[in-house]
């Protein structure tokens, strides 16, 4: 019997492996599925994949829930719209000293459908996000014909982020040790100085990085924006699940 441990991994693997642009292009078909569906029953199953999936990858359930609390917060707001303001076939009321709230029956079925599609459509893209890199994501954007601008600008935000963080956390450092943040009046000084930093460092290395980069021959083109010939048997597991998919979803 095989450790639970080693199925995760297997799990991840498979994920990993499974070529990007067969895993965006599927993605792309189920979240149109998704958002056509005019049941509750298939967002649900697609979104209870999408977390299983995630969770077989060993992603933590606290990290899943933070992904998660911004949509749940517009899923919970939409529900209780269109529960009290859309509607005409009452469900139950609830008394305030000189007005009533009435829940409707039509207003819960549309709120929990559109929160039904949410939470499918989040959790789809989650498994699609925690199983493939940022660069192989791009790199099947680009395969899709986006804008090549588009590519290079998010790649190169992605890429000097994490620089512009580490400086944050030195210069926040800094002040910390020099009581910047001892105060409302001076923490909030010493936050626009903190984002003032930034903002010069970002459009130095930003002059910098061109530079360096024209004068190593850089023409416009990545390499990781070439692509592999297809696998027959990704596109043919693949295929097979989108077409269950469908036939679940036209029933």
């Amino acid at each position: 019997m095989r450790h639970p441990l080693h199925q995760i991994h297997d799990t991840e693997q498979l994920l990993s492996r499974l070529d990007p642009r067969v895993k965006l292009v599927s993605a792309l078909t189920l979240l149109i599925m998704i958002i056509s569906s005019r049941g509750l029953l298939f967002p649900l199953l697609i979104g209870g994949i999408g977390l299983l999936l995630c969770l077989r990858m060993g992603v933590r359930p606290r990290l899943l829930a933070l992904r998660f609390a911004e949509p749940l917060f517009i899923t919970v707001m939409i529900v209780l719209l269109k529960l009290f303001f859309v509607g005409h076939e009452p469900l139950f009321t609830l008394n305030f000293p000189g007005f009533d709230l009435v829940g409707h029956r039509e207003g819960l079925r549309e709120g929990l459908l559109i929160a039904a599609r949410i939470g499918g459509s989040v959790a789809l893209m989650a498994a699609v996000g925690f199983s493939t890199a940022f660069t192989d994501l791009m790199a099947a954007l680009s395969w899709l014909k986006m804008p090549r601008g588009f590519i290079e600008v998010a790649l190169f935000a992605w890429r000097y982020l994490f620089v512009l963080f580490e400086d944050a956390q030195v210069v926040y450092s800094a002040q910390q040790n020099r009581l910047g943040y001892a105060g409302y009046r001076r923490g909030l000084r010493s936050f626009g100085t903190l984002a003032g930093a930034l903002v010069i460092k970002a459009f130095d290395n930003s002059q910098q990085i061109t530079v360096a980069m024209v004068q190593r021959g850089y023409d416009g083109n990545l390499p990781l924006l070439r692509h592999k010939p297809f696998r027959k048997g990704e596109l043919a597991w693949s295929a097979l699940f989108v077409a269950l998919s469908g036939a679940f979803w036209s029933i």
